[in-house]
């Protein structure tokens, strides 16, 4: 049986282990990108882009 995985949870937990352990280097940088980009091709994606518009708006008043 095959196991289905979407990437933008893989590239997540990839993201957070290679946080977790403290190694911030090329590949947690490119991991982090890739994440950036299958997270952007979901669902999730417009309510990503109106919270940091709130958040944007937010800092940009004081």
């Amino acid at each position: 049986m095959a196991l289905s995985i979407s990437a933008a949870v893989l590239m997540g937990i990839i993201v957070f282990v290679l946080i977790k352990g403290g190694n911030v280097r090329v590949g947690s940088a490119l991991a982090c990108t890739l994440f950036g980009f299958t997270l952007a091709a979901t669902g999730l994606a417009p309510a990503i882009n109106s919270g940091l518009a709130s958040f944007a708006g937010l800092i940009s008043s004081f």
